[in-house]
């Protein structure tokens, strides 16, 4: 058989494209751009992946996955299955080892598919000192780099406290948490929002007493309401200790532990403390101001919607933009960015078509419209939603937290978002993101074959429900 290899959209000239950072936003607009026959240099000063790989999705994820083994170990009496006498426990040794050298296992295969590809890779920081000029510092000295585009993908970094400065020990940001040779005995976790629900989550699973500190009246108060509510539910019934509407003031040491300060007084004590208070984009000592390219009064990258900067040439991609932080909208800019420097059909990134998902027990994923847009009126949608509770498979499976929501246009039925509370619910959201992105109606998915007994049965019910007769 005659082989067929792809002919790039550039022969001679070959457009130029330095990138600084290789994370996802970096190594997806480097693997197109290479495939679209540019010449492309990846500057990154950590390793191929960047954080996401390296010290946060990947290992996190890891985690998440573990504890979910552990979940489905202590509850697997209720389906009548006996395990043992002793019950399950997490070697922490062993599980932040597996985690860490599975991110530096995916850091490599990026880096040798990159190399495939053509690109070339430095490790070093580099910085701009022009517009289309980078200075990359490495062990072996400085170098510039000259080239037509640059797209930066810096991403961001954990934010710190003055008051609760991380040591690494006993007390962690994020990126410091896999260093932990033991399940801790009392873990506080600081800040309610999507990575302090999911490590909280976690290591509830694995066998921590787990205390959340929420400056809010509830958890994940960014998320849908009726998601948050039944994870909050769900903390109760493990036995997380919310303490709600309260800051942390401080953290500091013990001779056995830590010390959590909270606004009005209060004191927490514990064995560890995980700092989850938001990340800062890495845009300091970039060379920003010298290239002209602008930030945002949040100290984030301002770009359109095909991630370009206010500096024509100049492209940026991924959390240091401060669009969402999420690896795979990193990838679309970085993309997004590719095809237009390139000159390739694109289209402009469309936010309402972002799907995510936090990967709690039970997880929570979404798309499209939300209820609070509902409510404010910028949008008119019936609502259905739907529990888990009706759901055959969920019984079978002993899932006891959940539901399926829709939002469909009002008047015309069309799918306009969704929101999926359920084991896997990154999986189950993917139907509804296809009738979001697709403008499918909810006929659509009503009328199309679900296996019974399973848990999409659901999205194809709560869709049923939502016919509108004409």
């Amino acid at each position: 058989m005659e082989s067929v290899t792809s002919t790039p959209m550039y022969s001679r000239p070959r457009p130029s494209l330095t990138i600084i950072g290789g994370g996802p936003g970096g190594y997806e607009a480097a693997m197109v751009a290479a495939k679209l026959g540019a010449q492309v240099t990846v500057v990154e000063s950590k390793g191929m992946g960047g954080s996401a790989v390296l010290t946060d999705v990947v290992p996190s994820k890891t985690l998440i996955a573990t504890a979910d083994s552990m979940r489905r170990a202590g509850r697997a009496s209720g389906l009548g299955v006996a395990l043992g006498a002793e019950p399950a426990r997490a070697d922490m040794t062993v599980v932040n080892r597996r985690l860490l050298n599975l991110a530096s296992e995916q850091s490599r295969d990026i880096g040798r598919a990159l190399e495939r590809s053509g690109v070339r890779i430095v490790i070093g920081r580099g910085r701009l000192t022009g517009p289309t000029t980078v200075e990359v510092t490495t062990e072996d000295g400085t170098e510039m780099i000259e080239s037509e585009n640059i797209l930066l993908a810096t991403g961001a970094s954990p934010r710190e406290l003055p008051t609760a400065m991380p040591d690494g020990e006993r007390i962690f940001n994020w990126t410091q948490v896999y260093s932990l040779t033991e399940v801790p005995e009392h873990l506080i976790v600081v800040g309610s929002g999507v990575t302090g629900a999911e490590f909280a989550s976690a290591y509830n699973q694995l066998g921590a007493k787990v205390s959340l500190v929420s400056s809010r009246d509830r958890v994940l108060p960014g998320e849908d309401p009726d998601a948050a509510a039944v994870l909050e539910d769900a903390f109760v019934e493990d036995g997380v200790n919310v303490v709600g509407k309260t800051r942390a003031e401080s953290v500091e040491r013990t001779a056995t532990g830590v010390r959590v300060h909270l606004s009005g007084g209060r004191v927490l004590e514990g064995s560890h403390c995980l700092l989850a208070v938001g990340g800062i984009p890495n845009t300091a000592d970039l060379g920003l101001e010298a290239a002209g390219v602008k930030l945002t009064d949040s100290g984030h990258i301002a770009v359109d919607g095909v991630s370009r900067t206010t500096v024509p040439g100049i492209y940026a991609a991924g959390d240091c933009t401060g669009v969402f932080a999420l690896a795979s909208v990193a990838a679309m800019q970085g993309r997004v960015a590719v095809a237009h420097l390139m000159g390739d059909a694109v289209k402009p990134f469309q936010p309402h078509l972002v799907s995510s998902n936090i990967f709690t027990s039970p997880e929570i994923a979404t798309v499209g419209v939300t209820e609070e847009q509902v409510a404010s009126g910028k949008y008119q949608a019936d609502i259905l939603k739907l529990d888990l509770s009706t759901n055959p498979r969920a019984k079978m499976q002993n899932v006891t937290h959940g539901f399926v929501k829709i939002f469909a246009r009002k008047g015309s039925g069309t799918v306009i978002g969704g929101v999926v509370v359920a084991p896997r619910a990154s999986e189950l959201i993917y139907p509804i993101a296809l009738a979001v992105s697709h403008k499918l109606h909810v006929d659509d998915l009503a009328n199309t074959y679900t296996v019974y007994p399973s848990i999409s049965g659901s999205i194809s019910e709560a869709a049923r429900r939502l016919h509108v007769h004409l």
